[in-house]
């Protein structure tokens, strides 16, 4: 005997079903049947939404933040998550990437402390604070991306009368929601109050083309604590140069980019976060695309545009956004126009879950 109705699938409603549903419920169980739209929808459908947030907005808010709010242990950072508006109020910026703006007045310290997730750090502006992770003291400076790689004691010191400002990204949401999470506390002072041009970890490792031999065996996270910016302005000249000059292939038309890597893996920085920068021509537009996997990105320098799901958000200095899970996107160049990005491509990628399509014009 056939019990569906000709509409959607479902059973007739009786009151035999109806008390079907009542015992499911008081034994936690759910039937797939009335939830298949939800749990396997034809194409990812994201909670989060796409978002902008304005520099312009961020940082006095964040100078507010730092006249009215102490650093120290207990909050541990003055850092201010960017919460995506479809995610009901949690400071993530997608369904497993965090973002906040950090701020460190004049000569404060933030105490060290670690944890299990992955970090980095993206300074879009500012001079005069020194990261200490794990004893080795790394200058943040203008376009440098630093990284702390999971269970690694960090902590800051703003040694210059000004306060300074930059992003934070980690792996917060898909450590919470999978339950990986673990926090200790390090030290009230910091372990090295050095002020070196550059870290043990650079001096080590960043020579091109040359591995210590003392370093051999390949780490799940980098050894180099700062990629600094003349570094990667160096390398995004040279393609665009190479562009010029008639060589196919080291860009896209008018587009370079360059990945952060683990030298002794030639993979991603850490094994949750991709991170990468962007440099496009003045005038010059991306192809629209959809990707599985959350992307955030941030404008270094330039004027330009980013369309998300046909909607153009105007784009200056500073500016985050975020494109969550299979959301229509592409870039429009203005000026010359730089941006960081980061993404969970690694756990895509990895889980054999990542699925991009170029979308025709």
């Amino acid at each position: 005997m056939d019990k569906q109705t000709p509409h959607g699938g479902q059973p007739e409603d009786t009151p035999a079903l109806r008390q079907l549903y009542d015992d499911f419920k008081s034994n936690h169980l759910n039937p797939l049947w009335t939830q298949i739209a939800g749990l396997m929808p034809r194409q990812p459908k994201s909670q989060a939404l796409p978002h902008v947030w304005k520099w312009s907005s961020l940082y006095p808010l964040a100078q507010q933040s730092g006249e009215l709010v102490p650093v120290g242990r207990g909050g541990e950072r003055r850092a201010i998550g960017l919460a995506n508006p479809g995610l009901g109020g949690a400071a993530y910026i997608s369904p497993t990437l965090w973002c906040a703006i950090q701020y460190l007045g004049g000569h404060e310290t933030a105490p060290e402390h670690r944890h299990a997730q992955n970090a980095f750090r993206f300074v879009v502006e500012g001079e005069g604070v020194w990261t200490v992770v794990n004893g080795d003291p790394v200058r943040m400076s203008r376009g440098d991306f630093l990284i702390t790689p999971g269970w690694c004691f960090h902590g800051h010191q703003n040694i210059r009368d000004e306060p300074m400002a930059w992003i934070d990204g980690l792996d917060i949401p898909f450590s919470y929601m999978n339950d990986v999470g673990f926090f200790e506390f390090g030290p009230e002072t910091l372990s090295d109050t050095t002020t070196p041009a550059f870290s043990r970890g650079e001096r080590l490792w960043c020579h091109p083309g040359l591995r210590p031999l003392s370093g051999l065996a390949n780490t799940v996270a980098s050894p180099i604590g700062a990629y600094r910016w003349e570094h990667t302005d160096h390398a995004l000249c040279e393609q665009l140069r190479l562009e010029d000059e008639g060589h196919p292939g080291v860009a896209a038309p008018g587009h370079a980019a360059v990945r952060y890597i683990n030298p002794t893996t030639g993979g991603d920085v850490m094994p949750t976060i991709r991170a990468e920068f962007h440099r496009l021509r003045a005038g010059v537009s991306t192809p629209a695309r959809r990707d599985v996997g959350s992307k955030v990105f941030q404008v270094f320098n330039g004027h330009g545009a980013v369309v998300l799901e046909g909607t153009t958000r105007k784009l200056e200095k500073g500016d985050i956004f975020v494109v969550p899970s299979w959301v229509s996107w592409s870039l429009q160049a203005e000026s010359m126009f730089d941006l960081f990005h980061f993404s969970d491509a690694p756990i895509m990628e990895r889980l054999h879950f990542a699925r991009t399509v170029i979308e025709e014009n």
